[in-house]
């Protein structure tokens, strides 16, 4: 029988607590479904801000992800993340996102109510998104009250897909006759993602190994609304005004750098970082070599460190300056 965890049988709360942090899990009701929830909090040291996580399509908040939310929370941050709907453990049809305004409102429902907590209302906060969970991400901002969010990170987004990665207008044509009917088949060309997102052979394997990996060709109406919402988020990078970092691997086969590219000419912010990486691929922390993987991390927590001596509380009036 295959490992519960990508370390191996170390018990869990032993290997949390050797890397320096406490984990929660629970269950978080949303007007959409219910959300596996995950936290991550520093053990030995003060709380500077918080940060709240999307992982990307096909994946969820256990497994290798959870090392971004371990290596953050290890710098002092409380991290909070979500399976997506459709994701993981939570609810929904595996793999569809049909209505990704939906799946975005679940998170972002679970995140505003830790963000709007006593105990945690009056730090910085950040968003947080890789690759499909920067689209998601993007739309949580977009939904968000204005003074909500001291800044955002994104890891490889998804706003543009790439040619080879388009859903055939063809096909979602003759589904889309159906009248909806098609809508969750999972029918549509697989362009194996996996092999063009991670560099490392090692950690190739150990991401194979995750039990919760969805490994079926993609839904009709989640190529249909991702194509979209990409469409829709472009039309609207001009209403960015948060603080943001993004950053892009050149060699990346699954999403654009011209993502990032766009956000980074096109948001209206004052405040705005564009990290492109040499011959880097899609997985830039969980599937490059470490020493690349350590760069990107390095360059994520200058950023997020400067920020919330930038825009944190001062004078401990509790507020969070941001957009």
């Amino acid at each position: 029988m295959p490992p519960a965890n990508f370390w191996g049988d170390t018990p869990e709360e032993e290997y949390y607590t050797s890397e320096g942090v406490r984990n929660t899990k629970s269950y978080f009701t949303t007007p959409h479904g219910n959300l596996f929830t995950q936290s991550f909090i520093p053990l030995d040291q003060p709380v500077k801000a918080t940060v709240y996580m999307s992982h990307g399509y096909g994946s969820d908040t256990g497994w290798l992800f959870q090392k971004i939310c371990i290596g953050y929370a290890r710098w002092g941050y409380a991290v909070f993340a979500a399976d997506l709907l459709g994701h993981g453990r939570s609810d929904g049809i595996r793999c569809y996102l049909g209505d990704m305004a939906k799946v975005a409102a679940a998170s972002l429902s679970f995140f505003v109510s830790v963000r709007r907590s006593e105990e945690y209302k009056g730090l910085p906060a950040f968003l947080f998104g890789e690759s499909m969970g920067g689209l998601a991400t993007m739309l949580m901002y977009f939904q968000s009250e204005p003074d909500t969010w001291t800044g955002l990170i994104f890891s490889a987004p998804l706003f543009v897909i790439p040619e080879n990665m388009k859903p055939s207008k063809i096909h979602l044509f003759m589904y889309g006759l159906l009248f909806g009917l098609a809508d969750t088949w999972a029918t549509m060309p697989d362009n194996k993602m996996v092999g063009k997102a991670i560099k490392d052979p090692e950690k190739l394997k150990i991401i194979a190994g995750n039990p919760r990996r969805y490994t079926g060709p993609p839904r009709v109406g989640t190529m249909r609304e991702i194509a979209r919402m990409c469409e829709y988020v472009q039309n609207n990078f001009h209403k960015v005004t948060a603080p943001f970092l993004t950053v892009h691997g050149t060699a990346d086969g699954v999403t654009c750098p011209t993502s990032s590219k766009l956000l980074y000419e096109k948001a209206s912010s004052e405040d705005k970082t564009l990290k492109i990486y040499e011959g880097m691929y899609h997985s830039l922390i969980q599937g490059e070599p470490d020493e690349n993987a350590d760069i990107v991390l390095g360059d994520m927590r200058t950023w997020i460190d400067e920020r919330v001596e930038r825009y944190g509380p001062k004078c401990n009036s509790g507020e969070s300056k941001g957009d």
